[in-house]
């Protein structure tokens, strides 16, 4: 769920080397196809709205928006561009479609979800037919005792879940020289704006599909940046909420206090009508205890404009890493400006780039901790990170065959979640990105959000080395905090999509929605993908 920084390894995937060869366990990968051999999709870019009106019209029904995506993932994520974003396809889908036909037929709708088909994070646990392997082989054949709360509601919205898709294995939280998007089970995701370049990751799956007019809408997850990074990498809109807004239990942690999931979308509407779909309280999860007043209808207040409202610019940190996406941001701030938006510029954060070390800190004991609760409810003879550790070992050849586990030794090393060093980790890191970061900000300027660049463009994929470090980026203060993040599409550099982000104080997810859709609708800066075989010069 985190993207790459100085102490993890990079949130980016990959290597064509990839799509030359086939991992023992693994299906075979084909080389990615130029972009004219790509045909035009009828669904290209269909909000939620519009199916809605399609299926109430009998223009399409659930069950031939289900039959029209599976066979547009099948003519594109093994064959073709090849962009290994589906792992696996749910063999109930189409029953699920038709129950969904049946009761429009019979005048039930159930809401703005009902027959739509969604592709969930292979961490995000479903009692079905389907595997929860957060991309590992090693818990391929564990089942799950009960479908994680998230995609209950989902169901009980009307979604169809689609499917599956592919990640960073283990939330990209398995080793310090990672490739994101890549998995033992299902290989490398691309990006299908530019087919070399990073998908992004660790929600790279989600982000790939969504983008590519798999499915009508995804969700990811994220600790750090794996929502909101794939989604700029994928000109889509990403939201990471409030933490404690959408459950997370069913879904293989990282971190107890960062942890989310979230809507990967082409809209801010659909990521509005999704996140209500998603949010509310769930006995499983205590920091959902307080969310019931916050769980509102996300889409009712979107059109109400930003004018007025203070925009604090945080130049110190989250610009002047990369001269391109400084651009871009540059020419948003102007749109929001043109909007009525008060730009306060700049608004620095004097804790921005002061949290890493903390933070790291508390997600390796949170990791070993987590997984120990997760895995005892699922039966695996995984269970535990010693475990998953040794189950590496004797599998490296399929596992470990271009980068290690690093991160998951580290995390073993670690206490229990009462240690102090921990205790001290967390509380420090908190306190630098809510009261002395985020919060004190706000508070001084009057500011009702900040906006910077969502991060670079996304690299180039290289399994030899790695991927390379970012050089900077917008995610980890929200994401420290537990404070909502939203990217928006700001554009394109040389083909590769960039994002601009919005995020501000705990429960503001519906204003920033509102900030971001303003932003949308002024600009438009979404475009479908070419599927390139590289860059444009």
């Amino acid at each position: 769920m985190i993207p790459r920084r100085k102490f993890l390894g990079s949130a980016i995937a990959g290597g064509l080397a990839v799509a030359a060869q086939k991992l023992p366990g693994q299906p075979k990968v084909f080389a990615p196809a130029l972009a004219s051999s790509v045909t035009a999709f009828e669904l290209d870019e269909l909000t939620i709205a519009e199916l809605q009106t399609a299926m109430s019209s009998g223009r399409y029904t659930s069950r031939s928006l289900v039959e029209k995506y599976s066979a547009r993932i099948s003519a594109m994520d093994t064959q073709g561009p090849a962009l290994r974003a589906v792992i696996e396809l749910n063999p109930d889908a189409l029953a699920i479609a038709d129950a969904m036909d049946a009761e429009r037929r019979s005048g039930k709708v159930r809401g703005p979800m009902h027959g739509i088909p969604v592709l969930i994070k292979d961490n995000i646990a479903t009692a079905d037919r389907m595997e929860t392997t957060a991309g590992s082989l090693m818990l391929v054949g564990s089942k799950v005792p009960r479908d994680a709360f998230i995609v209950t509601k989902l169901r009980n919205a009307g979604a169809v879940i689609l499917g599956k898709t592919n990640l960073s294995e283990w939330a990209n939280f398995r080793s310090t020289h990672s490739s994101s998007g890549w998995t033992g089970r299902y290989g490398q995701t691309r990006n299908p704006y530019v087919l070399d370049r990073s998908p992004s990751g660790s929600s790279s799956g989600s982000g790939s599909a969504a983008a590519a007019n798999f499915c009508a809408v995804a969700i990811g997850t994220e600790t750090d940046g794996s929502i909101t990074a794939p989604a700029a990498a994928a000109s889509l809109v990403g939201l990471k909420p409030t933490v404690g807004l959408v459950s997370r239990s069913g879904i293989i942690p990282i971190s107890a206090s960062q942890d989310t999931a979230g809507p990967m979308t082409r809209t801010v509407m659909d990521a509005a009508v999704l996140l209500t779909a998603l949010a509310g309280v769930d006995p499983r999860d205590e920091a959902t205890r307080t969310s019931g007043s916050h769980a509102i209808d996300f889409s009712r207040e979107l059109a109400a404009g930003v004018r007025g409202m203070r925009i604090g610019i945080p130049r110190d940190k989250l610009f002047g890493y990369h001269v391109k996406t400084d651009a871009l941001a540059t020419a948003a701030i102007e749109v929001m400006r043109g909007l009525g938006a008060v730009i306060v510029d700049p608004a620095n954060i004097p804790t921005a780039g002061k949290v890493d070390d903390d933070e790291y800190e508390v997600l390796l004991y949170e990791f070993k901790d987590g997984l120990r609760k997760y895995l005892s409810d699922v039966n695996s003879p995984i269970k535990s990170l010693a475990d998953m550790i040794a189950y590496n070992k004797s599998h490296a050849k399929e596992e470990m065959p271009y980068f290690g586990q690093e991160i998951f030794l580290k995390a073993q090393e670690k206490g229990s979640i009462t240690t102090a060093a921990y205790l001290k980790s967390l509380a420090r890191s908190q306190r630098m990105a809510r009261a002395k970061g985020i919060d004190a900000t706000m508070k001084k300027y009057k500011l009702d959000a900040f906006m910077a660049p969502t991060m670079a463009p996304p690299p180039l994929i290289d399994l030899v080395s790695g991927d390379p470090g970012f050089p900077g980026g917008a995610t980890t203060l929200p994401a420290v905090s537990g404070y909502p993040h939203v990217t928006v599409p700001a554009g394109f550099t040389f083909g590769v999509p960039v994002g601009i982000s919005f995020f501000a104080e705990k429960w503001s997810d519906a204003k920033l929605l509102r900030i971001a859709y303003s932003f949308e609708q002024a600009t438009h800066h979404r475009k479908p993908p070419r599927f390139l075989p590289t860059a444009e010069i």
